[in-house]
């Protein structure tokens, strides 16, 4: 089974109900969608800033009860420092959390959805991006 990365972006679009990403994220099963802890942690970053804000508290904390968030681990580490490393050889510059979140991406294996085009950047990375 085909396993797709959730970027923040992404999951910022299904909390405010962008239709098509809705309806792309219903139309898989939720054993297949995952998040990076990373990931995760950008979440909790933006509740800690909106501490006021109880849908988004709510919405925030369903949706990380439902869906996979993959830990981040050796493994993961070794990946992402080979990609940097090919990543600064080419001249590719990608922010510090996206470059974790992309190593992460490649090294479970998984297709990353995103809108941020940044992440075209990196040639071995499949990216969906599921607002279009």
């Amino acid at each position: 089974m085909k396993r797709y990365m959730l970027d923040t972006n992404m999951v910022s679009h299904l909390i405010r109900e962008h239709p098509v990403v809705v309806r792309r994220i219903v139309s898989v099963p939720i054993t297949s969608l995952c998040i990076s802890a990373i990931t995760e942690g950008e979440l909790l970053f933006g509740l800690a800033k909106r501490l006021d804000a109880k849908r988004l508290h709510l919405a925030v904390r369903e949706f990380l009860r439902r869906v996979d968030v993959l830990p981040w681990d050796s493994a993961i580490a070794e990946h992402y420092g080979t990609v940097r490393a090919d990543m600064e050889r080419q001249g590719k510059i990608l922010g510090p959390l996206d470059l974790l979140i992309a190593a992460h991406a490649l090294g479970a294996g998984t297709v990353l959805v995103t809108n941020d085009r940044a992440f075209a950047q990196s040639s071995d990375l499949q990216v969906e991006d599921w607002t279009v």
